[in-house]
């Protein structure tokens, strides 16, 4: 199938090919004609598969058949996100594909000064992209009005009940008009999502282009199994040895986040944080600079692992296994994006055993051991289902403290495999 054959207008059309893009991905194929007949959607799509121009495409294609309201022109679409990073990928999205509409967008989202985005939604706009905790301000305080939506999009629905928007989410509904298309996406299911599916959505037609909590085929996965002192090495020399030019790490912390930035800064490594204490603009930098190639590695947490929207991205590393096995899908979803292929490795230690037993029981697999790390051989067999002690028990090892017998930090990032390893055991 051909975008030709979607019923898409020669301006959309025209946005698309500008793109590159000629053949839509299987959830844009399902989804488009769908929602242009006006259902409401269940749609379930593993992250990277092109779901965000799915029900973009289509909510300009019905916004262009009707009349232009007159000044100050009220919301008709509502594309409410989890993260102030998916408010501006579909921001974006949305200005892309509308380049040659008549149509006006704002993204709505906290961490910055309200006042322009009051100004902007003043003076009208079509689509409103936002975040619950923005848009419940905004209204509350009359600058905003949903009683004209027609279209309400519900994006990353599951990210948001794990985010606790679940209160705010049933507030904006109820600000809703009753008479509305109601589109629901998300990339793994749980309970919860079908409850919500049921409350808001009105006889709709689901769509599955993958099996429920899976990872993309085109990620290939890796796990090394390495004592947690010595992981910030392995990150290292895998970055240098391999000559990545781009890699996303995700750790569990903030502070683990800015810790292991530093590290790998004195390592000779360019890197970033990013996590929620990061002000907008430095969020913005650090996401911009990566983009870009000026420095190689994000460090993130978890709040990085819905949004990131980045092409071509070939590495991914989870330095910490995820609490919330779901999230690792999210995580490694990040890279092999768009058909391309990426890597997902995970340095696992015997303390997270429990947590990489939870993973492969959600992706009814097991993911393949590296056998020789180079470091002492470590078990991954799970001897309770989650350990009691403290998960700060061990801490990664100071930038720049080589052991005796060891290379510096720069030296390994750029030593060759074989005369990294030593014969005896560490």
């Amino acid at each position: 199938m051909l975008f030709s054959e979607l019923a898409l207008s020669e301006q959309l059309l025209q946005a698309v090919a500008e793109q590159g893009y000629h053949t839509p991905t299987p959830i844009q194929a399902q989804a488009i004609p769908v929602i242009l007949q006006g259902r409401d959607v269940l749609a379930g799509a593993q992250t990277g598969t092109g779901k965000t121009a799915g029900f973009t495409l289509p909510l300009l294609q019905i916004l262009q058949g009707q009349v232009i309201p007159q000044k100050p022109r009220p919301v008709r679409v509502l594309i409410l996100t989890p993260t102030r990073e998916l408010a501006m990928q579909v921001y974006e999205s949305v200005r892309t594909y509308g380049k040659h509409l008549p149509f006006f967008a704002e993204a709505i989202f906290g961490g910055v000064s309200i006042n322009p985005q009051i100004q902007k939604i003043q003076r009208g706009t079509d689509i409103v992209i936002a975040t619950p905790g923005r848009l419940l301000d905004l209204i509350q305080q009359q600058h905003l009005s949903l009683a004209k939506v027609e279209h309400f999009v519900l994006d990353e629905a599951d990210r948001m009940l794990d985010m606790g928007f679940i209160r705010d989410i049933r507030k904006i509904i109820a600000l809703l008009p009753a008479k509305r298309q109601n589109l629901l996406f998300s990339a793994t299911y749980a309970p919860e999502i079908s409850a919500l599916a049921e409350q808001i959505l009105n006889d709709p037609v689901e769509i599955a282009v993958a099996r429920k909590n899976a990872a993309a085929d085109t990620v290939s996965q890796l796990i090394y199994p390495i004592k947690r002192e010595y992981k910030r090495e392995l990150l290292s020399f895998l970055i240098g040895n391999g000559n990545w030019q781009q890699v996303l790490v995700f750790v569990r912390t903030k502070h683990g986040a800015d810790r292991l930035s530093k590290q790998l800064i004195k390592d000779g490594i360019r890197c970033a944080a990013l996590h929620g204490d990061k002000s907008q603009g430095a969020r913005v930098r650090a996401l911009e600079d990566f983009k870009a190639g000026k420095i190689t590695a994000l460090i993130a947490t978890d709040i990085a692992a819905r949004g990131l929207d980045i092409d071509q991205l070939p590495h991914v590393v989870n330095f910490d296994l995820p609490q919330v096995a779901e999230d690792y899908v999210h995580r490694i979803g990040r890279t092999g994006r768009a058909g391309a292929d990426g890597q997902a490795i995970s340095l696992v230690d015997p303390e997270e055993a429990w947590l990489l037993a939870a993973i492969e029981k959600l992706l009814k697999r097991e993911i393949p051991r590296v056998a020789d790390t180079g470091y002492e051989k470590v078990s991954l067999e799970v001897t309770s289902s989650k350990p009691k002690a403290s998960q700060n028990s061990a801490q990664p090892a100071k930038a720049g403290s080589a052991r005796p017998g060891r290379s510096s930090p720069t030296a390994r990032a750029t030593a060759k495999p074989a005369g990294r390893r030593r014969t005896a055991k560490r």
